[in-house]
């Protein structure tokens, strides 16, 4: 059986599947709802990493049309300003909303771009 992986940099990939993170941006949409799993990408010091850590579930994608709306959510994305000096230029349009984060026992994987399969 195959599941749904989108791999994240430490420590955001930490911040999901603790429940903190509840909107992950992106540059690009998704028609895609529904559980999928969190893969730990990058290297950090403390935090694991090229392990699947979680799941988690997309209910909701948001586009962000401007900066006012965009900073609005910062308490759930945890972008600061000092990350974004000029919002025309931002590579996030894309807050995908998420719920239902739950950390599992890592699962050693290699990650990739976008979402992708794992076989389970």
């Amino acid at each position: 059986m195959q599941v749904k992986v989108l791999s994240l940099r430490q420590p955001f990939a930490e911040w999901v599947v603790s429940g903190k993170k509840t909107i992950e941006l992106r540059s690009w949409n998704t028609k895609f709802r529904g559980k999928f799993f969190i893969h730990a990408s990058g290297k950090h010091k403390t935090l694991p990493t090229g392990v699947i850590v979680g799941s988690v579930e997309l209910v909701d994608v948001k586009k962000y049309e401007n900066e006012k709306e965009f900073f609005k959510d910062k308490n759930k994305h945890y972008v600061d300003s000092w990350f974004l000096p000029d919002f025309a230029k931002r590579p996030f349009k894309y807050g995908f909303v998420l719920k239902n984060a739950k950390r599992i026992k890592p699962i050693t994987a290699k990650g990739k771009l976008g979402f992708w399969n794992y076989e389970i």
